[in-house]
């Protein structure tokens, strides 16, 4: 199926890709077994890395191939200068961020069961790394083909929404949870790429298809989709329902697993130009969200334009789409 958005060729456009939201420092425990309340046990393996969710996924953009310019807020202490320099250490663009004095850059401690790779992630917010209006400059937005936003500041997503709606440049949101403003942001969104829980939070609607199909029709997006991480993923565009698989790799950590697989469909996305084919970009996100799992961390294992062709073409070959 043809993609339901023709990109623009790049023009004055400096960057492929945008991403407004959060970045984060990431403290990653990898644990034998999950801790029962009063217990106390052994972790295995601690690092401290850098994620967040577009600031991950504009990585993941920039090393499939494509340029990728981040708009964020920094905290002036050690892990903001280091979330700073790694993103401009995988070639993103972060001269539009802000690094606001005082502020210690977000922390996220992240359990991994050493088993299956799952994490639970604990986290806390900022205020003082709020990204405001002020922050989002019509300029910047428009000097990219695709923006992406995610949903740490509400208020400053749909203002950049909208910017770039209004001068036409597609936007794609990374949305997990239900909260007040979503549904502000999610009018101005070309294409709604949504948590595996959130359709059935916001609808009501237990049945998937049936849920996509009612935010569908009601913020009049060209493409919704829910990632479901080992299963792959289920978009819809029209009255056409796309289930892709996942792809089987070995799984150290699923961190940061949904922030590549929306770097992916941006670069597959890109990859297939004038003619990409729905079906064959979800495959490209799937391929790279299961890459990106073989080493600890969001970004550690994020893959390169080669490897993911070469799990694509593999994939196909044999006909087995499972991760």
């Amino acid at each position: 199926m043809r993609f339901p958005i023709q990109l623009q060729p790049r023009g004055r456009q400096r960057f492929d890709a945008l991403g407004v939201g959060v970045n984060t420092t990431d403290m990653l425990v990898v644990i034998s077994d999950y801790p029962r309340v009063g217990s106390k046990i052994q972790f295995r393996k601690l690092e401290i890395l850098p994620g967040g969710q577009a600031a991950t996924a504009m990585t993941a953009v920039s090393r499939l191939g494509w340029s990728a310019r981040y708009v964020g807020c920094f905290g002036d202490d050690e892990n903001g200068s280091s979330g700073r320099l790694a993103l401009a250490g995988d070639g993103v663009d972060v001269s539009a961020c802000t690094t606001i004095a005082g502020a210690t850059n977000r922390l996220s401690i992240i359990l991994v069961d050493e088993k299956s790779g799952q994490r639970t992630v604990l986290h806390s917010g900022n205020p003082s790394l709020h990204l405001g209006p002020e922050h989002i400059s019509p300029a910047v937005l428009c000097s990219a083909r695709i923006v992406l936003v995610d949903c740490q500041d509400l208020e400053s997503s749909a203002e950049a929404a909208r910017i770039a709606r209004h001068a036409k440049v597609p936007t794609v949101v990374d949305v997990e949870r239900v909260c007040p403003g979503i549904e502000d942001l999610l009018h101005n969104i070309d294409i709604i790429i949504t948590a595996e829980e959130f359709p059935e939070a916001l609808t009501g609607s237990r049945d998937l298809g049936s849920a996509l199909r009612e935010i569908q029709r009601k913020y009049n997006a060209s493409m919704v989709c829910t990632t479901l991480g080992q299963q792959g993923s289920v978009a819809l565009v029209g009255e056409s329902e796309i289930r892709t698989n996942g792809f089987k790799v070995p799984v150290a950590d699923t961190t940061g697993a949904g922030d590549v697989f929306r770097g992916g469909f941006i670069a597959g996305w890109l990859r297939g130009g004038l003619n990409a084919q729905v079906e064959e970009v979800l495959r490209y996100a799937n391929a790279a969200a299961a890459l990106k799992c073989r080493a600890l961390g969001a970004r550690t294992a994020i893959p390169n334009a080669d490897e993911v062709e070469a799990l694509v073409n593999r994939g196909e070959r044999k006909g087995l789409m499972i991760r």
